[in-house]
């Protein structure tokens, strides 16, 4: 099968695993930091949100390719794309843990560098407003709609969801105590 052929075909699970990874990972660094807690529960969180998450849009992934293709054979219809559900499911919790990681790289790094550790945040939000833009981008390209208004639309996205998970981190931090 032909390299492109190949990326193609998984591109929709690392599209959708990637811009999943980066948002609900950032909401939860955001929310957080919102409610001012410290940077260790960021990352108790943050690596809770990639392998719980990632392993349920995996498994949702796999059990949605897996119905669609039993629809079609139970209806005698041709499946388009022949598509592996496990390949799909593995492509999407990749991705969702590789771009998912991002917002919590500079929380790791302060770990070790202490010179990231009074801008973690800072860093950890430019970094993702980064991701999110590359692979809305991609996103764009694939489905042949403009590369940049794909990119601001998929921060623009991921930017409400962190900014929804600060406020609520904010308006809540009275309850931890």
């Amino acid at each position: 099968m032909p390299k492109q052929h190949i990326e193609r075909k998984y591109l929709p699970e690392f599209v959708y695993g990637g811009i999943d990874g980066a948002i609900t990972t950032f909401a939860v660094v955001a929310g957080v930091v919102g409610a001012s807690l410290s940077s260790s529960i960021v990352l108790i969180l943050g690596f809770a949100n990639l392998f719980a998450d990632g392993f349920s849009m995996a498994v949702s992934n796999y059990l949605s390719t897996k119905s669609q293709k039993e629809l079609h054979i139970k209806h005698k219809h041709r499946y388009y794309g022949n598509v592996n559900a496990t390949k799909t499911a593995f492509a999407t919790f990749i991705s969702f843990f590789i771009i998912g990681f991002i917002p919590l790289i500079s929380f790791v790094l302060a770990l070790a560098v202490p010179f990231i550790d009074a801008n973690k945040f800072l860093y950890s939000a430019v970094l993702t407003g980064i991701a999110l833009l590359i692979v809305g981008g991609v996103k764009g390209r694939i489905v042949q709609k403009n590369y940049f208004k794909s990119a601001f639309e998929t921060l623009l996205i991921g930017g409400i969801a962190a900014t929804l998970a600060f406020l609520v981190g904010y308006l809540l931090r009275g309850l931890v105590g």
